[in-house]
């Protein structure tokens, strides 16, 4: 742990080492304990903290039974503070390990079992929304409902005063968008092993019922070993919850990089065609580096992804195979029934092109598609909607009629050479 990490460690949901060293003061100054007695435990929380280990001065002192737990969460409370003891019973807080736009993620240890967690934490602004309130404690059911090696397990969820939480497994690692900042782009090997772990899980949970309807890089953890989990069941959805769905309906939920057509028209009807292109799109941003479309704002690139043709993911990297490309723009096609129609389905793909084979499924979906634009007179219109694979379609009717206008050069040169030599032959 850097000196910057141990300068952030949190006590409780604030206050770090800075707000330990004050804690001590008080107590000291409360004559609760000597300064001496006060050292001996910062010494012991600098020994912790060089193990990669946090606890608060306040658990240390309750600990060596200097004051009571009563005491301690009486000079929180006068420092502006809540005992972690007192919110979260069971848990001891070591660290903050992130935050996103509805809660806050802390690495924490399960008493009862001696392990390490991840707790996520509702901030009490959202704890007072009844909308909110639900899709975190759905968010828990949803995760605990799957169990499978490459999804982040849940554990526990409840609430202990104004706070709810969620305990799941603690996954020691990095995400796929942390790679992508620092590292650009992935190989396709590195990118095809990722993707085959989270389209296994989007089978398994798509078993179950569910949609995870924000797949991305920042909920694909890579654990130490190099296994994929797939995290975040925040927006996931029970096909089958009618009731749920009508309640959504005309509303966009999912991020706008990575989001279907589908859910950016609100359709009640999301299935599991939607997190397929989601992880088309994630796929596309790990092999070619950038997002499949990019704009000023959530709502030109939404736009984009309804109006807008993909670019060849193998256009914008030429060491791409040509099945891998072909997988992605399947799966990103803009109309749903032109994608894969199982998760099996891109399994089997994935395999096949990482085994050095032809995506039999990419390509049979190409054929029909080739096939319906041929026989509706072989061009594909601009102002048809586009999709995947008629991008791809029109690539290869450009080059057809290339290579019929050369034979019909050659043929030409062929006749003229015949008439000189008949001409010729006759004088």
């Amino acid at each position: 742990m850097s000196s910057e990490d141990r300068g952030n460690s949190s006590t409780g949901f604030g206050g770090g080492l800075a707000g330990d060293s004050a804690f001590g003061e008080l107590v000291v100054k409360s004559k609760l304990a000597s300064s001496d007695e006060v050292k001996e435990c910062m010494t012991e929380q600098k020994r912790l903290l060089d193990e990669n280990s946090y606890r608060p001065l306040s658990d240390l002192l309750v600990d060596g039974g200097y004051i009571t737990d009563t005491q301690a969460q009486r000079l929180l409370t006068d420092l502006g503070k809540k005992s972690t003891r007192q919110q979260i019973p069971g848990y001891q807080i070591l660290k903050e390990l992130g935050r996103g736009a509805m809660a806050k993620v802390y690495q924490a240890r399960q008493l009862s079992l001696d392990r390490i967690v991840a707790i996520k934490i509702l901030p009490r602004r959202y704890s007072e929304s009844p909308e909110f309130v639900d899709r975190f404690y759905r968010e828990g059911k949803a995760a605990a409902k799957l169990n499978h090696r490459n999804i982040v397990q849940a554990i526990d969820v409840g609430a202990s005063g104004p706070y709810h939480y969620f305990v799941m497994e603690y996954v020691d690692g990095y995400t796929v968008h942390e790679y992508l900042a620092k590292n650009q782009r992935y190989s396709e090997a590195g990118a095809l092993e990722v993707i085959l772990h989270i389209a296994d899980a989007l089978a398994h949970a798509h078993e179950k019922g569910l949609v995870h309807r924000d797949v991305k890089p920042k909920n694909i953890m890579i654990t130490q070993e190099g296994d994929a989990k797939l995290a975040d069941m925040g927006l996931a959805r029970e096909v089958a919850d009618t009731r749920l769905a009508q309640s959504e309906a005309g509303r966009a939920y999912g991020t706008p990089y990575y989001i279907s057509p589908e859910q950016i028209h609100g359709k009640v009807d999301i299935d599991y065609r939607a997190d397929i292109y989601s992880l088309g799109a994630t796929f596309y941003h790990m092999v070619t580096g950038r997002v499949p479309f990019d704009g000023p704002n959530p709502t030109a690139v939404m736009l984009k992804h309804l109006r807008e043709p993909l670019t060849p993911p193998d256009h914008l990297n030429p060491e791409l195979s040509v099945g891998c490309a072909e997988i992605i723009e399947i799966m990103m096609a803009k109309k749903r029934e032109d994608r894969y129609q199982s998760t099996q389905d891109l399994l089997e793909d994935l395999r096949a092109v990482r085994d050095g084979r032809p995506p039999i499924h990419a390509r049979a979906i190409f054929d029909v598609n080739e096939l319906e634009n041929l026989e509706e007179g072989g061009v594909v219109s601009d102002l048809e909607p586009w999709t995947g694979s008629s991008s791809r379609l029109k690539n290869q009717l450009s080059n057809w009629k290339v290579a019929s206008v050369i034979l019909m050069v050659l043929l030409f040169l062929s006749i003229l050479v015949n008439i000189a030599l008949i001409v010729t032959g006759s004088h």
